[in-house]
């Protein structure tokens, strides 16, 4: 698999909600066709069989691009009260 850069998974990820929600508002066979596309574009890139892995595929990948801006560093997932 050929990892995608931070803007190319983005953008896909963007195109894939974009996409889920008109199809979700309005299921018209362009809208379907249009998930269809984006759901497959996201699983290539991710090179995953399912949108779920996609997804959970996508989400690692940019938890390693941010880490690589913060040198690194893990940050804590748990809010501040």
């Amino acid at each position: 698999m050929i990892t995608p850069t931070e803007p190319q998974l983005r953008a896909a990820l963007a195109q894939f909600a974009s996409a889920r929600i008109e199809h979700d508002v309005r299921p018209t066979g362009v809208n379907s066709q249009a998930l269809d596309d984006a759901t497959y574009t996201l699983c290539v890139m991710t090179g995953s069989r399912t949108v779920e892995e996609a997804l959970l595929a996508a989400d690692a990948l940019l938890e390693q691009y941010g880490a690589g801006r913060f040198g690194g560093c893990v940050k804590d997932k748990t809010l501040a009260a």
